[in-house]
């Protein structure tokens, strides 16, 4: 029997892209890697001893095209520890594979970060949530149908990795605590990952919310799967920037999104930031 050959955006194309960032960042193994979504890219602003790769010089790494994703990535050290941020990310509504959306997991685990750490904008669906909130995902739906997985196993992946913890219990605590030092408050929520790019009717609202989702977004869960499949442990946050629809009879646009975001970035950079300074591997 045949067996198809890995696929081109797996762990021999996150190999090679993590050798190039290595030319441009040097060596240092990060303690965590943070993929960093729309609007939460000033984060990487409380980096010191800064350098920066831009994804067009990243072997396999395409040009974000959504606004607010700036195609950069950016090490140094966050609260004294090194520290690897991708700001922007590949979005399959794009019209990028699975497995590419997943990319920039392997790169950080390639990189040598055991601890991979997601945030997104998310629509709130829980009806006490509130555009604002910062919610740390305790769980994930995969409403899409697609996997970064399927197709020929990755040399070292775990075929059928368990999911019954993808967002690390001990990890969430920790996160908890540092919202509660620097006094920022924090939820817990389901995340459900809808394909994009049209934001979701009322009616897939409904369904979202009767399935048991807090917060609906684009993104996120491929990184999360590939990164458990190569033994990464995985922290990860939503910022609630509006009301899906139905939830509210207003319309939804991107540009409110983004708004939002630059209203709560400074309390999700101070809770991150915490979180990193205290964080126990």
């Amino acid at each position: 029997m045949t067996v198809a050959a890995p696929g081109r955006y797996g762990k021999s194309a996150a190999a090679a892209a993590a050798d190039a960032i290595r030319d441009g960042i040097g060596t240092d193994r990060p303690v965590v890697g943070l993929i960093l979504g729309s609007g939460l890219a000033g984060l990487t602003n409380r980096f010191d001893d800064v350098r920066r790769v831009p994804y067009a010089d990243i072997p396999g790494f395409p040009t974000p095209t959504v606004v607010g994703h700036p195609g950069t990535l950016i090490a140094g050290t966050l609260a004294g520890r090194p520290v690897v941020g991708l700001a922007g990310r590949f979005h399959m509504y794009e019209g990028h594979d699975a497995t590419l959306a997943a990319l920039p997991a392997r790169v950080l685990a390639a990189l040598g970060a055991d601890v991979l750490f997601v945030s997104n904008a998310a629509g709130g669906i829980r009806r006490t949530l509130r555009p604002g909130d910062l919610m740390i995902i305790a769980d994930h739906m995969n409403l899409t149908g697609r996997n970064p997985l399927f197709g020929a196993v990755e040399p070292d992946d775990d075929r059928f990795p368990d999911m019954s913890n993808p967002y690390d219990p001990a990890l969430r605590t920790q996160l908890r605590e540092a919202g509660r030092r620097v006094g920022v408050p924090l939820v817990d929520g389901v995340y459900g990952w809808a394909l994009g790019p049209s934001y979701e009717t009322p009616a897939e609202v409904r369904m979202f919310e009767r399935f048991g989702a807090d917060a609906v977004g684009m993104s996120t869960v491929p990184e999360v799967i590939a990164a458990r499949a190569s033994g990464m442990r995985v922290a990860g946050m939503s910022c609630v920037t509006n009301l899906a629809c139905g939830i509210t009879t207003a319309p939804v646009n991107h540009e409110e999104v983004l708004a939002v975001t630059r209203q709560v970035t400074g309390r999700f950079e101070a809770v991150v930031t915490e979180w990193v300074r205290a964080l126990r591997l």
